[in-house]
């Protein structure tokens, strides 16, 4: 069915909109802010209490390693949730995501450290951050789409947007926790004060539950599932009909990722270890640039649908890429507010037209019965590839080439380039699958 088209039932009862957006934007939040908490916690006390070693580049690589592995597991969590999504419901499908990740999230606040049990505790450690993996991988399409699929056709841009101010104002969320946590003596913070964020978690968590309980499911979904356009094995249908989207989907992912991860979390390790930074000084950087991101991302999604969403997205990557170098150049200084001022900049303006667009761009280049599928896989497949990895790549290329920022500006850059040609095709593809047939697609499989 194409997402343009209304029943008589839609247009009679118009849906509330303004709760869509909240419960989208509250989900998101708190399933972003515990997947960051985790992140930034890794560059500052995973390596120590869970990975000890001789050596603290070893300790600190096996901690991102384990933030990395999560966005292998982002796919698998993607294809079971986002099968739900497209089969049963987005509504229920939330539900589930948003328990499975804030349920992790309580348990690793709980976790005893390796000096009390050993080698059990990375394992345990490793175990629920793969849960947090699944959760997250069906999460973002679920978000996307129950604002998506609300909105009115001409501000469909803005609508898939909002669900993007949460991982933002969830990493901002995250980075003022644990900022606030690491002003205790530092015996304290790395005993129990990094704990606290991740127990506390559970009651945004039974917050975003009561929310999205009162939101019904999505028109477009309602009217797919009435018509009995639904598909019967939505990955299948997916690769078969839609791989070209998906590669497009994929392709735009890769820039909206790394450069994030490195912005927003190698920064921290790398101004704090390398460049000598204090703590305080790198989480509150950050922090004011998500702050500015979550601002920008709306009025980005906005122009989208004054300018299209592909002139918006090249605009950005293409000044992600060339912004690389002065970033790094511009913490190379040592100056706080040169570091603050480089935070801003990447984070939280050139940044934010990529990912204020993505979510629509990707949204529209699939037909409603496989379209949680579809931009999910898209979504996390390009999650894995270069988000997960980004900083355990920039730690080794740090680390192999004599603490030089340069080859990691070059493998930024080269981000921006895989993106840049793979949206270029996205008319292109989108005219493609609106040829791709609908119902009985799958029939075959």
């Amino acid at each position: 069915m194409s997402p343009e088209s209304t029943s008589a039932s839609d247009a009679q009862a118009r849906p509330p909109r303004a709760k869509v957006l909240v419960a989208s934007l509250t989900g998101s939040t708190i399933e972003w802010f515990d997947f960051f908490l985790y992140g930034t916690a890794a560059a500052l006390v995973f390596n120590k209490l869970f990975f000890p070693s001789d050596d603290p580049l070893v300790s600190l690589m096996l901690s991102y390693l384990t933030f990395s592995l999560t966005f292998f597991i982002r796919p698998l969590g993607g294809v079971l949730f986002s099968h739900i999504g497209d089969r049963i419901g987005r509504k229920k499908t939330l539900i589930i995501t948003l328990s499975l990740m804030g349920g992790a999230t309580m348990l690793i606040g709980l976790l005893p450290t390796y000096d009390s049990i050993g080698i059990l505790a990375p394992v345990l450690l490793v175990f629920l951050r793969i849960v947090q993996g699944l959760g997250i991988g069906g999460e973002w399409g679920g978000a996307l789409l129950l604002a998506y699929e609300y909105a009115p056709k001409n501000r469909r841009g803005f609508f898939g947007s909002v669900p993007q101010m949460g991982i933002t104002s969830g990493m901002l969320l995250a980075s003022l926790a644990l900022t606030l946590m690491s002003l205790m003596p530092d015996d304290q913070f790395e005993t129990w004060g990094w704990r606290v964020p991740f127990v506390a978690s559970v009651l945004l968590v039974l917050l975003g539950l009561w929310i999205r309980s009162g939101i019904d499911e999505t028109p477009t979904f309602r009217q797919a599932k009435e018509e009995g356009n639904v598909a019967k094995l939505p990955v299948a249908e997916t690769f078969r009909h839609h791989w070209r989207a998906v590669l497009v989907a994929v392709g735009a992912k890769i820039v909206e990722t790394a450069p994030f991860y490195v912005f927003g979390t190698f920064v921290v390790s790398y101004a704090t270890g390398t460049l000598s930074f204090d703590n305080t000084t790198a989480l509150n950087a950050v922090t004011i640039g998500a702050v500015v991101a979550t601002v920008c991302i709306p009025l980005a999604g906005r122009l989208s649908d004054t300018f299209g969403r592909q002139r918006v997205y090249l605009v950005g990557a293409a000044a992600l890429g060339l912004f690389t170098a002065p970033y790094f150049l511009m913490l190379g200084t040592g100056s706080n507010l040169m570091l603050i001022l480089a935070t801003v900049i990447g984070l939280g303006v050139l940044w934010a037209p990529v990912t204020a667009t993505i979510g629509t761009l990707s949204s529209e280049i699939f037909s409603t019965r496989v379209r949680y599928t579809g931009v999910t896989l898209g979504y996390q497949i390009g999650a894995a590839l270069a988000g997960g990895t980004a900083p355990l790549i920039a730690t080794w290329l740090l680390s192999r080439f004599d603490d030089s920022w340069v080859p990691i500006a070059v493998y930024l850059s080269l981000t921006a380039v895989v993106s840049i040609v793979a949206v270029s095709f996205a008319h292109r593809i989108s005219d493609v699958e609106d040829r791709q047939p609908t119902r009985g697609a799958d029939s075959g499989v």
